[in-house]
């Protein structure tokens, strides 16, 4: 029986469609595409469109055949859904009632000027911001992707970069009158306004999904500067963190469940630096066959730079929270079921 393709595998095929599609389309229509994806998706489609050179003919016209048949069975029920929404409730509820469901159920349209930030490089955003108060920073970097906020504090001095993971760590929320001053800041790059509502944001689990991302000797002299101030504190941020050698605290289910997401190279690289241990843990919730593939994969796999193998058990480790918060796997053990 053929083996069911991995989300990871599934989402290459989709890249590389979408990118055969769009060179296809012509630059216009391209264009208006381009302006409904994020940065992330932007960028990764745009690097896959410029290495592509030819595409067999068969190739394109399944793609094309694809986006046709995906067409036909989808039909269009309003074109903004957001503003139907909310006119739905305002004239079911009233403005008072209304507004406060609206701004929870669109939550993020207060600060939406933050996505222009998500547009720029993370050294470019540090030169932008580290001059602003530590926690003005703070305020801002929560709003980020948690790796794209990692590169802006690597950008920063290490006094500087301890204090605002200080002041991430014990932020509670967005007051309005923060957003009204990132307002300012940016340049009206947020939104502000009289309406605007205290948002969930930071915390100690925040500046641990940071933290993480950090390299060990930047994370450990950060935690070190916390710790020195607020012991407590350290404590609740490091029993947040997630770290490669946590993963053999899963269960064999959601090892298992795990390993089905990511790819052969990406194992590879990441279990080149790992503890034997570790590497048994991997063995020991695959197929005989595949073990032995991998066994001898990483034995003919010559030198991998310290930075590689880190870059892919970071990779590793975001699937496992993506997975975790879909509550597809257990992080901090559970069953102990053995390999099917």
């Amino acid at each position: 029986m053929a083996a069911t393709p991995s989300a990871a595998a599934t989402e290459e095929d989709g890249l590389h469609a979408g990118a055969i599609l769009l060179l296809a389309l012509g630059e216009d229509c391209a264009a208006d595409v381009f302006r409904h994806l994020t940065p992330k998706e932007v960028q990764r489609l745009g690097e896959r469109m410029a290495r592509l050179t030819t595409v067999a003919d068969a190739q394109f016209d399944e793609v094309l055949a694809r986006f046709h048949g995906s067409v036909d069975s989808q039909r269009s029920l309003v074109s903004d859904t957001g503003a139907y929404v909310s006119n739905v409730l305002k004239l079911a509820l009233g403005e008072d009632k209304a507004g406060l469901l609206i701004d929870r159920i669109v939550q993020g349209r207060d600060v939406s000027g933050i996505e222009s930030l998500k547009w720029m490089d993370a050294s470019a955003i540090a030169e932008l911001i580290r001059n602003e108060h530590p926690q003005i920073v703070a305020s801002i970097l929560v709003h980020l992707d948690r790796d794209h906020a990692s590169g802006v504090l690597s950008a920063f001095d290490e006094r500087l970069r301890n204090d605002v993971l200080l002041r991430i760590a014990t932020l509670d929320g967005i007051q309005p009158n923060a957003l009204k001053e990132l307002n300012d800041v940016l340049s009206k790059v947020l939104a502000g306004g009289d309406r605007v509502r205290k948002a969930p944001l930071g915390g100690t689990k925040t500046a641990a999904e940071i933290l993480n991302f950090l390299g060990a000797g930047v994370e450990a002299a950060a935690l070190a500067a916390i710790r020195a101030g607020d012991p407590d504190l350290a404590q609740k941020i490091e029993e947040q963190m997630f770290t490669f050698a946590d993963l053999l605290k899963l269960d064999n289910k959601s090892m298992q469940r795990l390993l089905r997401e990511v790819g052969g190279d990406t194992l590879v690289v990441a279990l080149k630096g790992a503890e034997p241990e570790m590497r048994e843990k991997v063995f020991a919730n695959m197929s005989t066959r595949a073990a032995e593939t991998l066994r001898e994969d990483l034995e003919s796999k010559g030198p991998v730079r310290l930075s590689d193998v880190e870059a892919q058990q970071k990779e590793i480790l975001k699937l496992a929270r993506r997975l975790a918060d879909e509550r597809e796997i257990m992080i901090g053990g559970g069953g102990d079921e053995s390999f099917v």
